[in-house]
């Protein structure tokens, strides 16, 4: 029997809360492994609770979410843990900070129950998710305001075969590696061995954060 994923739910209204454990609990591959409605007591069940999945709200107490993702994404005991954060302020300075501070995904509030569940699963597997919102308003964000991007190691840029790089420009669109491997006539498995490497030369947590660095490097600038 595979091993279930641990879902940590910080989420500081009460009813959110209810809702969110009451869908996870009816997923047998899910459990949930702790609750909090605020940022220090997300960061300290993560580490008891050895959560693989953390649903993050962005607007909480004490210390926001992008501020509790920043402080888990950024300790190595930690390193397993992936972020998954769940909002109703979808909009690009939310998604782009999320992402920056190491988040894995970020979903509207209005996603559909069974939405909600494959996000997980596809985070806790490593995966990056982005909702079609949260994409758009990325890519606004920085054709709009191309002088916000943070400088970019190009030296760590130049490592990157020809096809990494074309990959990577469509990770920044946020195409699936199935659809990816259509346009290009390859097979999903190996654009995951494309984004794999051009991860780990970048030195990117995951999926999310080579959408970041795509657009800080220019590569999905145009």
């Amino acid at each position: 029997m595979a091993k279930s994923i641990k879902v940590l739910i910080a989420e500081d209204h009460d009813v959110v809360r209810a809702g969110l454990k009451i869908l996870i609990r009816a997923d047998p591959q899910l459990e949930v492994a702790g609750e909090t409605n605020n940022g220090p007591e997300a960061v300290r069940l993560a580490r008891a609770a050895q959560a693989d999945v953390v649903l993050m709200d962005i607007r909480m107490p004490v210390l926001d979410g992008i501020a509790a993702t920043r402080l888990i994404t950024g300790d190595e005991d930690l390193a397993g843990v992936r972020v998954l954060i769940l909002t109703t302020f979808e909009i690009d300075e939310y998604v782009f900070e999320a992402l920056r501070a190491g988040a894995s995904g970020f979903l509207g509030k209005g996603v559909e129950p069974n939405e909600l569940i494959s996000a997980i699963r596809l985070v806790a597997a490593g995966e990056a998710l982005l909702s079609p919102t949260a994409t758009r308003t990325l890519v606004a964000h920085f054709l709009a305001d191309p002088n916000r991007a943070r400088a970019v190691d190009h030296a760590q840029l130049s490592d990157l075969t020809v096809r990494e790089r074309e990959i990577m420009a469509l990770v920044a669109t946020g195409r699936s590696n199935r659809e990816i491997a259509e346009q290009l006539t390859v097979s999903p498995l190996t654009v995951k061995t494309h984004v794999n490497r051009a991860m780990a030369k970048l030195g990117a947590r995951d999926r999310a954060q080579l959408v970041v660095i795509a657009f800080q490097s220019g590569l999905a600038s145009a």
